[in-house]
């Protein structure tokens, strides 16, 4: 096996340092990439819950990110070196970019002479050459291209120094409190740290922009017209089923690191990977854990027992009654021997007093598992009830009195 990655690693390198069409256009990857075209095993982890997985690692979380649960973790708090799963932080602000109109994915990009310096992993981007955004997270996000993030980052802010301050802020509205951004890219630098706790809840952040996966879940790609291939660095693209993103870092200080997304069903994981000893050991890693979140949890359909029709007395109002409805079903994260072993309770008040408008919540269905409370779901009136007035009950009584 070993025999096997030095020559593929052999092979790569010479595409990369040999290209016929330009030597320094095709892209240097992090030099690991003799690992991204081995097969991983296909055995799947059954772990039940509370396992201990055996993960090469100084760091490891497994996130729901749309609950933002944590449902495994090792020394999850630790600060470490990002290494270019800081891109996670860069790609997010870039995204609220588009969605904001600032970027658009066809505007052409000039090359500073500051992003064509970047070391690490490129795409060789020279001063003054053109590069749509599109392209630009191309290298980014498939790649992990420094000068393409830098180039980004400054059509955000101007200077990569502005668009780190941003990434900093945006750290911490996200809670991120044992982050500190020195850059754009996740080259080494001196106080440029993160955890995986604070991975996991940026990648979270960043897959609520959908325009993410065109890029996250490609495999292989090209540039300039086919002349610059581009291949993910992230092998799990490939070989893991339902893969969705994210990224991979690797540098001295930071050894290999991997935010590893993926969905199944209507569950969607994040796996974090800091301080990994070997690329094999990050990628087998982030698999245990997302195994083992798919194997124990589920998203899970709530639907209310509560029937329509109900009616709940009206206390002072033109209306004796108001009928009610459940507000809707609810999505939970379930243990999966927990989702078909759920019951409900609804709690109501004997009367509500008037006024009443239509959408006011009356009650609540309380869903437990065993004796816990695990959800709500809202119970609401179904049309407005006026307060009674006495011009409005004198009209009443009139009304009465001829038609009794």
């Amino acid at each position: 096996m070993k025999i096997y990655r030095f020559l593929l690693c052999l092979v790569l390198c010479t595409v990369i340092v040999f290209s016929p069409v330009c030597s320094a256009k095709t892209v240097s990857s992090e030099c690991d990439i003799s690992d991204v075209a081995v097969p991983m095993s296909s055995d799947s982890v059954e772990a039940p819950v509370g396992t201990v997985l055996d993960i090469k690692a100084r760091s490891a979380i497994l996130l729901e990110p749309d609950t933002l649960t944590v449902l495994y973790e090792s020394n999850a708090d630790e600060p470490l070196p990002p290494a270019s799963i800081t891109k996670i932080m860069s790609l997010i602000l870039i995204m609220e970019a588009i969605d904001s109109g600032t970027l658009k994915l066809e505007d052409v990009i000039s090359t500073s002479e500051h992003a064509a310096s970047m070391g690490g992993s490129q795409i060789w981007l020279k001063v003054g050459e053109g590069m749509t955004v599109d392209d630009l997270l191309k290298a980014t996000v498939i790649a992990s291209a420094n000068d393409a993030t830098v180039a980004l980052a400054e059509a955000v802010a101007g200077s990569e120094e502005g668009f780190v301050a941003l990434m900093n802020e945006k750290a911490q509205k996200l809670g991120m409190t044992g982050t500190v951004f020195k850059n754009a890219t996740g080259l080494d630098a001196e106080g440029h740290i993160s955890t995986a706790a604070d991975v996991a809840r940026m990648s979270a952040e960043l897959l609520r922009h959908p325009l993410i996966k065109n890029y996250s879940t490609v495999w292989m790609d090209t540039l300039r017209g086919g002349e610059s291939e581009l291949v993910n660095t992230n092998k799990l693209v490939r070989f893991y089923e339902g893969t969705t993103g994210l990224k991979t870092g690797t540098t001295s200080t930071a050894g290999y690191c991997l935010a590893a997304t993926a969905k199944r069903g209507d569950m969607e994981l994040v796996a974090v990977i800091m301080g990994g000893e070997t690329s094999p050991d990050r990628f087998e890693g982030a698999k245990k854990l997302l195994d083992y979140g798919f194997a124990n949890y589920s998203v899970a359909k709530i639907k209310p027992d509560f029937k329509g029709g109900t009616k709940i007395k009206v206390t002072g109002g033109e209306e004796k009654f108001v009928p009610l409805s459940a507000a809707g079903e609810i999505e939970m994260l379930l243990k999966k021997s927990e989702s078909a072993n759920t019951t409900q309770e609804a709690e109501l008040p004997e009367s509500v007093p008037a006024p009443i408008k239509k959408g006011d919540k009356i009650g609540e269905i309380k869903v437990f598992s065993g004796d816990d409370i695990i959800g709500n779901i809202d119970i609401i009136a179904t049309k407005s009830v006026k307060k009674m007035n006495f011009p409005r009950a004198f009209a009443l009584m009139i009304r009465g009195l001829f038609t009794a």
